[in-house]
């Protein structure tokens, strides 16, 4: 399992979550990746937070947790993939690393933060700046799927 983290001037962090995820362990990860990756980016103060609906992520605790350390949050309908741009990016992702020779699991880890830290900027700036699009396309479809 994977935690990653993008916006429109680049990439944050890539987190690789090798044991079991429940509702604390998944605020571990947010507390050593979310901010950090915030910083990175330069959107300490601005980042909007875009959880899903995975029973992890709705937990009261990491709501509660969110509510201090990601106070600015989109929201959207369970199950919508259209609306997660960061989606779109894995595909990219797990494209660019499959065309690698990987030898093992610790050799995986470093293709694809290889090609993560290798993602243009020009690709996480169309992705973000698609979002009030594919808002408008859920909307105009009843929530149903669109184009992205």
């Amino acid at each position: 399992m994977v935690w990653r983290c993008v916006a429109h001037n680049g990439v944050g962090n890539l987190a690789f979550i090798d044991n079991k995820m429940n509702a604390l362990a998944y605020i571990d990860v947010l507390r050593h990746n979310l901010l950090d990756s915030a910083k990175k980016l330069s959107m300490e103060n601005t980042f909007i937070f875009q959880p899903d609906s995975d029973p992890k992520h709705t937990a009261i605790v990491t709501k509660t947790w969110l509510l201090y350390h990601a106070q600015r949050q989109l929201e959207t309908p369970p199950q919508s993939p259209d609306l997660n741009p960061i989606e779109n990016l894995w595909m990219h992702l797990d494209t660019e690393v499959r065309e690698k020779n990987v030898t093992s699991k610790e050799n995986l880890k470093e293709k694809f933060q290889e090609v993560w830290n290798s993602i243009d900027t020009k690709i996480t700036k169309k992705l973000i700046e698609s979002m009030p699009r594919r808002l408008e396309a859920v909307v105009k479809a009843n929530g149903l799927f669109t184009k992205y």
